[in-house]
């Protein structure tokens, strides 16, 4: 059988999806199209090339080495076509089309939304896709044009300002706590406790909670941020919070100043390429003004019940 003198470029994305999905179940659901679908296009390539592109494992499908070199290339092509497309977005002149921002949920819910809907009516030509996403995306890829993210180590791969720094505090309500003034920290670690889960381990204040606070008194986990906020609200037990997510919930009482070491940076981030785009500069322009004026709240230095 003779070899073809070119391979279609789509056949090089479904052994990259396959491998990705590590099946064709996956694959399948990945392209939009039935299982047999895939099935019979991957047997057919590999008749076309005479050589076998997966093994078929219990496990999955796992890749020869025929097929680790297709799936490599169709990875390079990738990203040469989202390189183009961001060179090509870098240079568009009017502030106009759509722009992908990428943050967390308690961010969009506790700070963003309101700047986002003054920055629509202020660019009524820019159109906004808000992804939530706790984990990165990935801004190469053009899985989103900007990124907001807590963090202390931004990618170095990105570029752009850290905004202000999110300070923590511990918090309770205050019907539990009636005089902050006269709390002991000590006395603290015998009370009632809320934790964020396993899945935020690695975020200093659970790190914190796990260190001093006995198991048998961390009575509710939950996790997500947004999640701990509510419980503390409904007084399910003390705990560390944001302060400008506390501090929009007048049942909240500030037990101690905000911790030094529990803050994290706030950063509007995006990709080399597209700092310059229209769209994208006046988004950060905006956003960085719009964040810098609520710093005090964003930082705790702006508490009602004067703990700072």
């Amino acid at each position: 059988m003779t070899l073809p003198q070119q391979i279609p470029w789509d056949e090089f994305r479904l052994v990259r999806i396959i491998a990705e999905s590590r099946g064709l179940t996956g694959a399948a659901e990945v392209l939009g199209v039935n299982h047999s679908t895939v099935f019979r296009r991957l047997g057919q390539l590999e008749d076309t090339l005479q050589v076998k592109l997966f093994e078929r494992h219990r496990t999955g499908y796992v890749l020869t080495t025929a097929g680790e070199e297709m799936a490599a290339l169709a990875e390079r092509m990738d990203e040469d076509v989202a390189a183009f497309t961001r060179r090509l977005a870098g240079q568009s002149i009017a502030p106009a089309g759509e722009l992908r921002v990428t943050t967390n949920d308690s961010l969009l819910v506790h700070l963003l939304t309101p700047i986002f809907a003054a920055f629509t009516r202020a660019y009524p030509e820019i159109r906004l896709d808000v992804v939530l996403a706790n984990q990165a995306l990935n801004l190469s890829k053009r899985d989103a044009d900007v990124a907001i993210r807590a963090t202390d180590n931004p990618p170095e791969t990105l570029v752009g300002r850290r905004v202000a720094t999110i300070a923590w505090a511990l918090y309770a309500h205050r019907a539990d706590v009636p005089d902050p003034s006269a709390v002991d920290l000590i006395d603290l670690f015998a009370k009632r406790w809320v934790s964020l889960g396993d899945n935020l381990a690695g975020l200093k204040v659970t790190r914190y909670i796990a260190e001093h606070v006995a198991p048998e008194h961390i009575v509710y986990r939950v996790n997500t941020v947004l999640g701990l906020a509510e419980a503390i609200g409904a007084r399910a037990g003390l705990g560390p919070l944001p302060c400008f997510i506390a501090g929009q919930n007048p049942d909240l009482v500030r037990l101690a100043p905000p911790r030094e070491d529990f803050s994290a940076g706030l950063w509007v981030l995006t990709h080399p390429d597209l700092r310059h785009a229209a769209r994208v500069r006046a988004f950060l322009d905006f956003v960085n003004a719009a964040i810098v004026a609520q710093r005090p709240m964003i930082e705790g230095r702006d508490d009602p019940d004067g703990s700072t």
